[in-house]
C-alpha cells in the first residue's frame, strides 16, 4: 500500500482541489482508489453477514456520501477512514431498518464477543455486534478522534499497523499504543 512519491504527489494535488470544492477532484480521488474501496466494501459487507446488498451498491452509496459531503481529506489514511466510516454507517442504517421490520417475528439471543475489535478481519458480525460496534466506535470518535481512525484503517480497511504508521506518519510503536488504546477501550465499552 505504500505509494511512490510521484503518486503521492499527484494524491496531495487531487486533495488540495476536493478541499476547494471541486467535484471533479472528488470523482478522480473516488476513481483512483476505486478497486480498493471495492474490496473495502466486500469486507464490511463479508463481516455483517446479515445485510443483503452488494459491494458495487454499497461503494456507489459511498460515492453519493463523500461527493455531497464537505469532509476535509488532509491524506489518503483519512480518506480511507472516512469512506469506512461511511459504509460502515451505511451498513448500520440497513441493518436498522432491516431489524425494524422484523421486530416481532422471532427473538434469539446470540453470545456477544469478550472482544470484538481483536476478532479476524474476515469474522462475520451479526446485527446486534454490528450495532453495537458502531456505537462503541462513536464514543471512541467523541473522546479520541485519532484511536477511532485507527480502528478504521486497522479493522475496517484491513491495513496493518506499519502501513497505518506510513500512512500518518508516525512509528508503528505508536500506532501499536494506540491500536492497543482503542481495543481497551472498546472492550470495556462492548463489554457493558
Amino acid at each position: 500500500m505504500d505509494q511512490p512519491p510521484e503518486a503521492q504527489q499527484s494524491w496531495a494535488l487531487l486533495m488540495t482541489a476536493a478541499e476547494s470544492g471541486s467535484l471533479g477532484a472528488k470523482e478522480q480521488l473516488f476513481a483512483a482508489l476505486y478497486k480498493e474501496l471495492h474490496q473495502l466494501a466486500e469486507r464490511q459487507l463479508r463481516r455483517s453477514n446479515a445485510v443483503s446488498i452488494s459491494p458495487t451498491t454499497l461503494l456507489h452509496e459511498t460515492y453519493l456520501d463523500i461527493a455531497e459531503g464537505q469532509a476535509v481529506f488532509v491524506d489518503r489514511a483519512r480518506f480511507m477512514g472516512y469512506a469506512a466510516r461511511v459504509m460502515r454507517s451505511l451498513i448500520i442504517d440497513f441493518v436498522r431498518m432491516h431489524r425494524a421490520q422484523k421486530r416481532g417475528a422471532g427473538f434469539h439471543i446470540t453470545r456477544l464477543e469478550d472482544d470484538i475489535a481483536a476478532q479476524r478481519a474476515d469474522a462475520p458480525l451479526d446485527e446486534l455486534q454490528l450495532v453495537r460496534l458502531s456505537e462503541a466506535l462513536e464514543e471512541l470518535a467523541s473522546h479520541s478522534p485519532a484511536l477511532a481512525e485507527v480502528v478504521d484503517l486497522k479493522y475496517f480497511c484491513g491495513f496493518s499497523l506499519t502501513e497505518i504508521a506510513g500512512l500518518r506518519g508516525v512509528s508503528e510503536r505508536t500506532v501499536q499504543r494506540d491500536w492497543d488504546k482503542a481495543r481497551l477501550f472498546l472492550h470495556r465499552e462492548l463489554g457493558q
